[in-house]
């Protein structure tokens, strides 16, 4: 969930992430649904996260980043599985696709949210971020 929120990438976008696709500072993604390619400064939050996650102690090593504790990538269903425990522990009730869109929400700059999310216009990010937070409006009087 800490990388889906610090990257605002899909589910299977993180899934795919692997060891190799972290180099020359960055993280590199290519997106499934888009094709869009993606660069993402490995600095700050996401590179203690990156370091812990390599830091896990493990039966082997896989080529993937999320990888399960025998070394094999997370499979879409583990993945839904672990997220739906955590969510029922911390009791909230969203969805992991809303992390993306809380990603576009929080970094308070639409044009940042925008080559984070890697949308191609801005208003598929204004979407993101008015579903998120709402519209603010006038009363009626």
């Amino acid at each position: 969930m800490d990388i889906a929120l610090l990257t605002g990438q899909r589910p299977a976008d993180v899934l795919k992430i692997k060891r190799s696709d972290i180099r020359d500072g960055a993280l590199w993604i290519v997106q499934n649904k888009t094709g869009a390619r993606l660069g993402i400064e490995v600095t700050g939050e996401l590179a203690a996260l990156i370091e812990r996650i390599t830091q896990r102690p493990t039966t082997a090593i896989s080529a993937y980043l999320i990888q399960d504790a025998n070394g094999q990538p997370l499979s879409q269903f583990a993945l839904r599985s672990r997220f739906d425990k955590a969510r029922t522990l911390a009791k909230v009730d969203f969805q992991f696709r809303d992390i993306r869109a809380k990603a576009a929400t929080d970094t308070g700059d639409l044009a940042h949210s925008q080559k984070l999310l890697a949308h191609k216009n801005r208003e598929m990010t204004e979407h993101y971020v008015k579903a998120r937070i709402g519209e603010r409006v006038r009363p009626l009087r």
